[in-house]
């Protein structure tokens, strides 16, 4: 085993599964990396196409930096936890097999992880239309101090719930235990919220665009059913349970609260508005009674109130603004509303 082998700075990990179209160009922005020390995990999940002939030709031209696990289908949360389980990184990235990155993607990253010996370093993106090329925004492309969750734990909320524009520490990754009950959707924020309260140390952030996030119409976030909310619903609660199990503190468990009205109050709810066997009045009302039995303190949260959002940024002052409707029985409307600005006025108001 060569030197580089040795020491790998950062595993990135790229699960797989019917993107054979995309995965040239993903593989190539990542074998292309200005830090040399890195190795790619290739997950094969049981993909029914040429995806894993592609990944062993990669491997092929790159046998020190490329590892192909090939494994039967089980969904992109059980590849992850296969990937960590093999790495061999300081740090592990995630990248969606069907975006790219750019060149510097590791390299600005795990600079800014190690100068601040960080537990999670945190990259722009930029949203782009997969069939036109169209920038539909840039985001983490500002300035942001970095934090601890400890000193604000109201912070996580601004965290994107994707993991594919982050550095995690390896040794937190690792020492994770898996749920029971994995969410077939939003499981990159059931993945994130488990790991927040094994981070002691820093994030910090790279204010540029590093991931290049295709977007496209049939993606999983776009579909979400009814049939999968209930597994959703027992996923969260035992990501409440392990934050109790764990003794968190009351800070850390209304931010959690918080998190939880964001995603499932308003992102969850808006997506499954554009279901067609959605009563979106049921829908609506069954995530409130399932928010005031799970995550009660979003009522009244420390995190969403007026004088935290003023403090803290415009995206803390939407999430204030959509509270309010919420808990006036207004929210239908206001998804209506939200649904009119995004397709009549084209204006993407990010959550």
């Amino acid at each position: 085993m060569n030197e580089q082998q040795d020491s790998v700075c950062v595993s990135i990990i790229v699960p797989c599964y019917k993107v054979e179209r995309y995965l040239p160009k993903c593989l190539a922005s990542l074998v292309g990396q200005t830090l040399q020390n890195i190795e790619i995990i290739c997950i094969n999940d049981g993909s029914p196409d040429g995806c894993l002939n592609i990944m062993r030709e990669w491997e092929r031209l790159y046998p020190n930096k490329i590892v192909v696990i090939d494994k039967k289908n089980e969904g992109v949360w059980r590849g992850r936890w296969d990937g960590v389980r093999v790495a061999r990184g300081e740090y592990i990235g995630f990248v969606d097999s069907d975006d790219y990155v750019e060149p510097d993607f590791s390299e600005l990253l795990y600079a800014a992880a190690k100068a601040a010996d960080a537990d999670l370093a945190v990259g722009g993106f930029s949203r782009i239309d997969l069939d036109t090329s169209k920038i539909l925004s840039r985001e983490f492309c500002e300035e942001r101090s970095p934090f601890t969750f400890q000193e604000d734990p109201g912070r996580m909320i601004e965290l994107n719930g994707a993991p594919w524009n982050k550095l995690f520490r390896a040794s937190i990754l690792k020492g994770l235990r898996d749920l029971n009950s994995p969410p077939p959707v939003l499981d990159d924020l059931a993945f994130h919220l488990i790991a927040y309260p094994k981070m002691s140390k820093s994030v910090v952030f790279v204010p540029h665009s590093l991931v290049n996030y295709m977007v496209r119409a049939g993606s999983i976030i776009n579909s979400i059913t009814m049939d999968q909310v209930d597994a959703v619903y027992v996923a969260m609660s035992e990501v409440k349970e392990r934050y109790v199990e764990e003794q968190c503190s009351r800070q850390m468990i209304e931010a959690l609260d918080a998190v939880a009205f964001l995603h499932l109050g308003v992102s969850f709810n808006y997506r499954l508005a554009s279901s067609s066997d959605c009563d979106l009045t049921q829908a609506i009302d069954a995530c409130t009674s399932f928010l005031n039995k799970e995550f009660p303190t979003w009522k009244r949260s420390p995190y969403i109130c007026g004088s935290y959002a003023r403090t803290h940024g415009p995206a803390y002052k939407r999430l204030h603004t959509a509270w309010r409707f919420y808990r006036l029985g207004l929210f239908k409307a206001f998804l209506q509303a939200y649904d009119w600005v995004l397709n009549t006025l084209h204006i993407d108001i990010k959550w």
